[in-house]
């Protein structure tokens, strides 16, 4: 399990409330992004109890799918509160995929019932024109905890969506790449063009609708 020196130091600061925020499906050719937000409490790291339940949380990229299915549940339970946003593929077509990203984000955070006294958003950027307290931290999913077990929620629910668009489309092959584009997925492009859920602003997929 990651390390609390981060939310520690603010929540020595007074901070009462942090809560991580991460991304997963900003790189695939087909379906939604989804972000997650999971928020903690001062007194979260005093329980050592919960501390030993969430052992394990790291990048989810690290993780195997069983592994980051049994910790989304224990997330679920442990932690004070989690949001989940999720922006569909024509909305990353319409708006693009940052802004489809942060409006994720905006969803999720604004699914907790208790206001966030800081921000911990994984990667370069913080969201824009937010309110809150925040700050961006590169590779945070690897690093920070409460980001790490965001990570988590957000890949765990994007795969169960695309276990279901798998079952919808089943010649793309969504449950086994989630959509991302390999090798598998953009032969069965080349041999069915694409399908409802294909972002038609990415490339290779938007040369279908150029020609």
């Amino acid at each position: 399990m990651l390390g609390f020196d981060k939310e520690n130091s603010l929540f020595a600061q007074g901070l009462g409330l942090i809560a991580g925020v991460d991304e997963a499906g900003r790189g695939p050719l087909a379906g939604p992004v989804v972000a997650a937000a999971v928020s903690l409490k001062a007194d979260f790291l005093a329980d050592p109890e919960k501390l030993e339940r969430l052992k394990g949380v790291n990048d989810s990229k690290k993780l195997t799918a069983k592994k980051r299915d049994e910790l989304f549940e224990i997330i679920k339970a442990e932690c004070f509160e989690f949001g989940v946003g999720i922006c569909d593929h024509q909305t990353i077509d319409r708006i693009n995929i940052l802004e489809a990203t942060f409006l994720a984000m905006k969803i999720a955070i604004g699914q907790l019932k208790s206001k966030p006294d800081h921000l911990l958003i994984d990667g370069k950027f913080v969201i824009p024109n937010s309110s809150f307290r925040q700050e961006a931290i590169i590779d945070g999913d690897a690093l920070i905890f409460s980001i790490a077990a965001a990570s988590i929620v957000a890949k765990v629910t994007r795969d169960r969506i695309m276990d279901e668009m798998d079952k919808k489309y089943p010649a793309y092959g969504f449950a086994k790449h989630a959509g991302y584009g390999t090798k598998f997925h953009l032969d069965a492009l080349k041999e069915h063009g694409p399908c409802p859920i294909h972002r038609r602003s990415f490339k290779p997929i938007s040369s279908f609708f150029n020609q």
